[in-house]
């Protein structure tokens, strides 16, 4: 993930150095070509596919059930079905990362939305907390 912003950070410094080039116009009016190295226009379709591979970012979700032992998957399954009954449309998610099964739910870019929503959730979820995680990216048209 850090080469990733390593290369965005160094693209965005590059192009903002070359910006100057952009928008020009010649003496006749017209919009003046741009002439650059060809494996800047690799770089920027590199960047490109590398976003576009991408499907999850860092973000916070909500932790509403934890459970080890005898019977917890069944217990992880049932908590699961229970939030979905109750707040239909929220991404909900059961894991199990031993010797645990977790259920969060919520896909909050910021600690602010997931606080937002953990007050509503309080009610139904008294231990719920929030938990920094891998969310999924939000879906564009």
């Amino acid at each position: 993930m850090n080469a990733i912003r390593t290369f965005g950070t160094a693209l965005i410094i590059f192009l903002a150095g070359t910006s100057v080039l952009f928008g020009q116009q010649d003496t006749s009016g017209q919009a003046a070509g741009i002439i650059c190295d060809p494996e800047v226009d690799a770089l920027v379709a590199k960047h490109i596919s590398l976003n576009r591979a991408m499907n999850a970012m860092e973000g916070f979700r909500i932790q509403i059930f934890s459970e080890s032992g005898v019977n917890s998957k069944n217990k992880a399954q049932t908590a699961h079905d229970e939030f979905q009954a109750g707040y239909p449309g929220t991404g909900i998610y059961l894991s199990f990362k031993s010797p645990n099964y977790r259920v969060r739910v919520g896909d909050f870019r910021s600690r602010l939305d997931a606080q937002r929503f953990l007050v509503e959730l309080t009610v139904d979820y008294p231990n719920a907390f929030i938990i920094e995680d891998q969310i999924n990216l939000p879906k564009t048209d």
